[in-house]
């Protein structure tokens, strides 16, 4: 802490402008002046629900809840989110709060596994790559709402001889077909019809105008020149709203993550008064729900993989954005209110698709379940061809994309917000003054990466990396995660800190939040991952299998990730002194380094550990306890 005279002591208190100029601590209003802080507890919330709220909300769980037994899915998906979403919730949010740090260095409290931070960091590097795209998607298919009518609504020019609104039947009558065949009154008997697969304008938009898609990953095809334009737009705006950090950023949440929730509703609204509505929501959560799910692994397997990546655990952005926060922010309160936003969404989201689906189901004459689909082809094939069938198409259409817009715009900004965030903590003298500099560099490095997923085979490299990253490997480092901070750290250790924050709690209040991290919450994710790793089977796109070299570069991708977790490991035991036992020792003990960033909220727990942390290295000056130095490594 800077020494001040008596006059400088004045100056402060007056706000004398000079002084406040001089001194890092004071400036610009933030508590911590040297990081910056969120200029206000709203634009924390509305940036956590935005980066919690994503477009698994909309294009995963309604899918999920169908499958799944309609209605008695919320039974296992809020159970899991009580046992598991909000501990790990909690969890990540109070540590990020607690040093203020990004997900590297908050593993100063475990040095060992700080090679978890980094495999954090590696997935967010490569899940922003192709979310990017995502968003140029988005912005793509909103572009393109404006002309009427939909240029996904028929088969026009762009279409081939398998394009047709309707399905093909063909009738067998003496081995010759004939089509809408009917004579005397008689329709077709069953036995003699012949469906011809075909597909529907909207799957062929997607394949033939949109993507352009070639025949498979072997296939690599030029840039799609539109959608490549698309993505810069994407990165720019990006940069722009990150150009000051969070002090941006924070501002544009107020729009991106409330535009979502009304257009949800102006869906839902739309949706529940066209026809056929109501069967589309029975599908999805009315009277055709089936209790007898919940007896089947599966389901709750489903519930708990879906708790875990709508809330974004385990991809660094959760201590990212708490890192900013001031030391005694209510983080247990923050947490609550943004896990049950983002179950509540999802919930929402869910009656706004179905009840549109079921209009589709009903204007096709096809069952509900024909139609339903989960990710992409929910997004650019199911949903778009439903809005073409509205009055006024061109609006629902444009609301519905730019939703997608906004939503995946949020996301993407913690995304980036993690990697400037490490980067600036390793680097802090560097980085101080370059803040925007960092930003614009970090969003030109993602484009250039994201170039080659806006190529003709663009889709296939997309759905190889969600496939291969954001799978099992999320739930393998939020274990680590769990393991790490309640058994090598201390969980009593972390309840000490966590109540330096919020103050002093009952034992009753600490027993639910013990048992979860100690017991139910690790048993629930060694119990899924165990069930994914053994269930894993290569992906594909539709029927398009993988060559043997892009599976092969799938797991590549794995071993990128986790080899920062020994790799780090083995270069702290290098580093540190003394014999083996020992060196691991100190690695599995927090670092001098660790406690809150700013002395005035260190107390005296801190400068009492400390100081004997200083003794015993007097003592026993062979073991090198500071093996944790102001960067990563």
């Amino acid at each position: 802490m800077r020494k001040y005279g008596w006059n400088s002591f004045k100056d402060l208190i007056f706000r004398n402008p000079a002084v406040v100029e001089q001194d890092p601590h004071v400036d610009n209003g933030d508590e911590n002046a040297e990081r910056g802080n969120w200029s206000s507890k709203k634009d924390y919330i509305l940036s956590m629900i935005g980066y919690a709220v994503g477009l698994g909300n909309i294009w995963r769980f309604p899918y999920l809840a169908y499958k799944n037994g309609g209605g008695a899915f919320l039974i296992p998906y809020f159970t899991m989110l009580v046992v598991a979403g909000i501990p790990l919730f909690f969890l990540e949010s109070a540590l990020g709060q607690f040093c203020s740090q990004g997900p590297i260095n908050v593993w100063r409290a475990v040095p060992i596994l700080q090679g978890v931070g980094v495999a954090t960091v590696m997935v967010t590097l490569i899940v922003s790559i192709y979310y990017n795209v995502i968003i140029a998607y988005s912005l793509y298919y909103m572009f393109a709402s404006m002309q009427f009518p939909l240029p996904w609504s028929d088969c026009f020019s762009w279409a081939d001889s398998n394009c047709s609104s309707t399905p093909i039947v063909l009738c067998n009558i003496s081995g010759v077909l004939t089509a809408n065949w009917t004579q005397e009154n008689n329709t077709c008997p069953s036995s003699n019809t012949i469906v011809i697969p075909v597909q529907s304008p909207s799957e062929q938009y997607w394949d033939r105008v949109a993507l352009q898609k070639s025949s498979g990953l072997d296939e690599t095809g030029p840039v799609v020149w539109h959608l490549a334009l698309c993505l810069l737009l994407s990165s720019i705006i990006v940069a722009a709203a990150l150009i000051r950090g969070i002090k941006s950023s924070g501002k544009v949440v107020y729009f991106t993550a409330t535009f979502p929730y009304v257009v949800i509703l102006i869906l839902l609204v739309r949706g529940v008064t066209l026809e056929g509505a109501r069967d589309g929501i029975e599908f999805y959560i009315g009277t055709q729900s089936n209790l007898t799910k919940l007896t089947e692994a599966q389901v709750w397997k489903d519930a708990a993989t879906q708790t875990f990546y709508s809330l974004s655990i385990g991809w660094g952005g959760l201590m990212t954005l708490a890192s900013y926060n001031n030391f005694h922010n209510n983080v247990f309160k923050d947490s609550f209110v943004v896990t049950l936003t983002n179950a509540g969404t999802s919930v929402l989201a869910g009656f706004a698709i179905f009840s549109i689906l079921g209009h589709m189901a009903h204007v096709y004459k096809i069952p509900v379940q024909q139609v339903v689909k989960e990710g992409f082809g929910l997004a650019f094939i199911a949903y778009p061809d439903a809005l073409s069938k509205l009055p006024v198409s061109p609006l629902w259409s444009i609301l519905f994309f730019f939703m997608l817009l906004t939503v995946g715009l949020d996301s993407q900004f913690a995304g980036i917000e993690v990697l400037t965030t490490c980067l600036h903590d390793a680097f802090p003298e560097t980085f101080k003054s370059k803040r925007a500099l960092l930003t614009l560099t970090t969003c030109s490095v993602l484009y250039l990466l994201g170039l080659p997923c806006v190529t003709r085979a663009g889709i296939y490299w997309v759905t190889l990396m969600d496939q291969f990253v954001a799978s099992w490997v999320l739930l393998f480092l939020v274990l680590l995660e769990v393991i790490g901070v309640s058994f090598i750290y201390g969980g009593n250790r972390f309840i000490k800190d966590i109540e330096m924050m919020l103050g002093h709690k009952n034992l009753l209040f600490w027993l639910w939040w013990r048992a979860c991290w100690f017991f139910i919450t690790p048993c629930i994710i060694l119990v899924i991952l165990g069930w994914a790793v053994v269930t894993f089977v290569p992906p594909t796109y539709g029927n398009v299998q993988y060559p043997a070299w892009g599976l092969a570069l799938g797991w590549c991708m794995v071993a990128f990730i986790l080899v920062w977790i020994p790799a780090v490991a083995v270069y702290r035991l290098i580093k540190a002194k003394g014999n083996p036992w020992k060196r691991l020792k100190s690695l599995c003990s927090p670092s001098d380094k660790w406690h809150p960033y700013l002395d005035v909220h260190r107390g005296e727990r801190y400068s009492e550990e400390r100081c004997r942390h200083r003794k015993n290295h007097k003592k026993n000056p062979e073991v090198d306890v500071n093996v944790i130095s102001s960067s990563w490594l």
